[in-house]
């Protein structure tokens, strides 16, 4: 799941909500600091409200993580989108199809939910800003047992950038893509991407249901 499909049902409460968003803004601050659930868990009882929260938002971002991949959806779409990808950029000696054929689910059913939901995104970005940006980083802090100062700069761009809102334009995601194929250093993607996406987008809104759909014993 990436952030929207994350946190949309709990833009009435911001600091579970950004406890939701924790594990992904840390792979952009800093991949080697982890918000484990085994980590969060300590910590969702905790007398301090705002710290619990955070946490409890953590351990349901690994929850439906959990849940999310192991389903037959995810599974058979990021697979087609691997074999097309791979097909599209022809010999490609990295790890970009694979990679992609991931993401690329997580990001158009961001796309699909936001589409529809348009008022609960708003929300979604309305919440994140009633919060303090130091206190949100502290309660990351105490929960990792790591510094992540950088938290404190990225937070703020990422309510300015609203870069969610871009994934329903192909051009737009495109762009975001490669931002995140530098961020990992992966090469950058072409252009001939972009008629592709809306098959793609087409067929993860044909899915969503058992997209979202937790398998049994979940």
């Amino acid at each position: 799941m990436n952030y929207f499909a994350h946190g949309r049902n709990y833009v009435d409460s911001p600091w579970f909500l950004a406890g939701t968003a924790v594990p992904d803004w840390l792979n952009v601050v800093d991949r080697k600091v982890r918000a484990r659930k085994r980590m969060a868990l300590e910590y969702v009882d905790h007398e301090d409200a705002e710290l619990a929260q955070v946490a409890q938002g953590v351990v349901q971002h690994h929850h439906d993580d959990d849940w999310f991949h192991r389903t037959a959806a995810f599974a058979e779409l990021s697979w087609q989108f691997t074999v097309e990808i791979r097909d599209l950029l022809g010999q490609d000696a990295g790890l970009r199809p694979s990679f992609l054929g991931h993401i690329l689910v997580e990001l158009l059913l961001d796309s699909v939910l936001s589409q529809q939901q348009p008022a609960q995104l708003d929300a979604y970005y309305a919440a994140l800003e009633k919060l303090d940006v130091d206190r949100v980083t502290s309660a990351v802090e105490t929960i990792t047992g790591k510094g992540v100062e950088r938290l404190t700069v990225l937070l703020p761009r990422f309510n300015a950038e609203r870069f969610l809102y871009d994934y329903a334009d192909d051009e737009r995601l495109l762009f975001r893509l490669n931002g995140v194929m530098k961020r990992v250093g992966l090469a950058q993607l072409p252009n001939q991407l972009v008629p592709w996406f809306s098959d793609a987008r087409r067929r993860v809104a044909a899915s969503e249901d058992n997209l979202l759909k937790p398998p049994p014993q979940s």
